[in-house]
């Protein structure tokens, strides 16, 4: 596991490197955002945003995808998978906001994770993005580049969550976990990793083991 000086030094390298990125989804409300990052689940950013765009052309309040109903949700929505499931979980969110939250979306985790299809991941993306709240979202890129690089240890998001709360310096939460995921976008992704051109490479340990593993192999040869 890395030292706090070593997480500053991997935190600065991702800074200048994705400093400008945010986050990949298109909203206009925190709304918009919550439904947006529900629809993400399983699909690609670039998906949810086609989207969503025809979606909130025609409605874009709890009130107005209510009154669209799961049926004709689902005719826009299909095409990010799960889409049964997931325009459940919309209707049954949107009906909650309608009538216990005057169709305004919750500012805490503890409000946000017990609307439908809301997860710790789904509620601080909200509260990060929407809110201004300093929050670190694990999403499978998080998992995968944190554990590769030493952030943390662990097959549980939670537990990486935590690692990675305990580590970084709260002020760069919401940033740092932005440049992580766009890291494992564009570098450390999930097959065949750009492990050779990664600004990171001499301070992770999934390139330094693999090194060795090479070096083996050649001395053998």
């Amino acid at each position: 596991m890395k030292t706090k000086k070593e997480t500053l030094e991997i935190i600065d390298i991702l800074s200048k490197y994705y400093g400008e990125y945010k986050c990949g989804l298109h909203f206009k409300s925190p709304f918009e955002l919550l439904i947006a990052t529900i629809l993400s689940a399983q699909c690609t950013d670039e998906r949810v945003n086609i989207v969503t765009e025809k979606l909130f052309k025609e409605a874009n309040t709890p009130s107005e995808i209510l009154e669209m109903g799961e049926k004709e949700l689902l005719k826009y929505i299909k095409s990010c998978g799960l889409s049964n499931t997931k325009s459940k979980n919309i209707i049954k969110t949107c009906f909650t906001l309608c009538n216990e939250y005057n169709e305004e979306v919750p500012k805490t985790m503890e409000e946000l994770i017990k609307l439908n299809g809301v997860g710790r991941k789904t509620a601080n993306v909200v509260l990060s993005n929407a809110f201004g709240v300093p929050a670190i979202a694990v999403d499978t890129h998080v998992q995968r580049v944190s554990n590769r690089i030493g952030l943390a240890n662990s097959d549980d998001v939670l537990k990486t969550e935590q690692s990675l709360m305990k580590k970084i310096p709260k002020e760069y939460w919401s940033n740092a976990h932005h440049w992580i995921i766009w890291h494992g976008r564009k570098i450390c992704t999930a097959r065949n990793p750009k492990c050779e051109e990664c600004p990171l490479n001499s301070l992770c340990n999934f390139y330094k083991k693999n090194s060795k593993k090479n070096k083996k192999k050649e001395a053998v040869i």
